[in-house]
């Protein structure tokens, strides 16, 4: 018999300022901007104490997605150190996740749970590049954009961008029109124009603001990373 036992992975803000050589408050301080954007989620701060001086103070403990998020808006380009430091620690709590079976069949099925396990690591790390890439160069683009441009930027399908809001209850079809729904329009993520048509058609063109770019490319980012599990 073998078991496989899970633990939740992060990487501290401290290592993050270390991997991207920039102030732990400065990190600190990108990191609440973008929870004020809607980027990443709001997460309590956690006590240390610095070895240094014996004092006691705050960091964040990211997860990965919200790791390379902030490190694409703190410092493009140290992103590959974060993602290499990514997989330092998945390959650490992989490797003993495992008991040793005895018997040659309980060792096949284990040697397959392992492939499994890098298969994900790796699914998750793909997944998580195009949302990386996106936020390094969109995050701080201004003006409005619309739904095809946006599907052209997270580099998806139309139908298959189209289908996922729908289905996350992000927009809905009114008529031949996708609309927001109602919380994502007071969250500030789409604005929305009424307007008619040369021929008198009255219409309603829904915009994805900065703010909802780059909240729809974290939230897309999740999704595909979902769908490899």
């Amino acid at each position: 018999m073998h078991q496989i036992t899970t633990s939740i992975t992060t990487m501290t803000s401290r290592e993050i300022a270390e991997l991207t050589s920039k102030r732990h408050d400065n990190v600190m301080r990108t990191y609440r901007d973008l929870i004020d954007a809607g980027v990443c989620p709001q997460i309590e701060e956690t006590p240390y104490q610095h070895e240094a001086n014996g004092q006691t103070y705050t960091q964040f403990l990211l997860s990965k997605r919200d790791s390379l998020v902030l490190v694409a808006r703190l410092s493009p380009e140290f992103t590959g150190r974060v993602v290499d430091r990514w997989i330092e620690l998945e390959s650490a709590i992989a490797a003993p996740a495992f008991v040793v079976s005895t018997t040659l069949s309980g060792a096949l099925r284990l040697a397959a749970e392992q492939a499994e396990v890098i298969e994900a690591q790796a699914a998750q790390l793909a997944a998580a590049a195009p949302s990386v890439a996106f936020v390094e160069k969109y995050a701080d683009a201004t003006g409005t954009k619309g739904f095809r441009q946006v599907a052209k930027l997270l580099q998806v399908k139309e139908n298959v961008f189209r289908e996922f809001l729908i289905e996350n209850k992000i927009m809905y079809r009114l008529g031949a029109e996708l609309t927001p729904m109602a919380q994502h329009i007071d969250a500030g993520r789409f604005v929305v124009k009424a307007g008619k048509s040369d021929g008198g058609h009255a219409y309603n063109a829904a915009r994805f603001t900065t703010k909802g770019i780059t909240w729809i490319a974290g939230e897309y980012a999740k999704h595909q990373v979902a769908q490899h599990h």
